[in-house]
């Protein structure tokens, strides 16, 4: 019988979104928009949440092929828990940064999904690492990523600044969403935003209707 494959189905794995995280004076702030789509054409769900908790003070974000990535993350818990038990204390961002990074270099053929990995640990305080698609491992004060951040990269570059105050961070993370939000119609919904210092972890969800606006919509 011959097989088929519908166009729909080829972009299937193409996916929008808007990622980012940036650190601050004690912290990092990691968020993402909820919208999933496919192809770029359907969107399947407005309220997923891509950002996802490896371990205690260690969150990554995802962006291309939801299964994929979702596989991913999954194993890299499995990796970052048996880690912690074996070494009798929480895994190192940067280790969590790299079980993704081999784990995406490894299979670079079939998957097609990269992140954004953030958290704090005692040995660096807070961190931000990028693996790129093809598992490619960068370490940055700040980072964006995803179909919106094409609409965000003047922004970042004017407005971060470093040594930030936690509620200057979580408002510049919370206008870039916004912006990337308003111009990229394959990101959407509601922005997930996580605070990660050395006291704990804080999860903020600012409702799509209670975005800043910078421009009539």
């Amino acid at each position: 019988m011959e097989k088929r494959c519908t166009d729909s189905q080829v972009k299937g794995v193409s996916t929008g979104t808007t990622i980012l995280a940036a650190t601050f004076d004690g912290g990092v702030v990691i968020g993402s928009d909820s919208r999933a789509s496919i192809g770029g054409e359907y969107v399947s769900s407005k309220t997923i949440n891509k950002v996802i908790q490896v371990h205690d003070r260690i969150f990554c974000c995802m962006a291309g092929s939801l299964a994929d990535a979702q596989a991913v993350t999954k194993t890299a818990k499995f990796h970052l828990s048996f880690h912690s038990v074996q070494m009798e204390t929480p895994p190192l961002v940067i280790s969590a940064a790299s079980v993704l990074k081999e784990l995406c270099y490894k299979n670079k053929d079939e998957l097609q999904a990269g992140f954004i990995t953030a958290g704090w640990d005692r040995k660096k305080g807070p961190q931000v690492y990028v693996v790129s698609l093809g598992g490619m491992l960068i370490s940055q004060p700040v980072t964006i990523g995803g179909s919106g951040s094409t609409y965000i990269y003047g922004y970042v570059d004017a407005k971060y600044k470093p040594n930030m105050s936690r509620e200057e961070c979580l408002q510049f993370a919370t206008n870039a969403l916004a912006l990337a939000m308003g111009r990229d119609n394959v990101s959407g919904g509601v922005a997930h935003l996580v605070v990660i210092t050395e006291t704990g972890v804080e999860h903020v969800v600012v409702p799509g209707d209670k975005l800043p606006k910078f421009h009539d919509e």
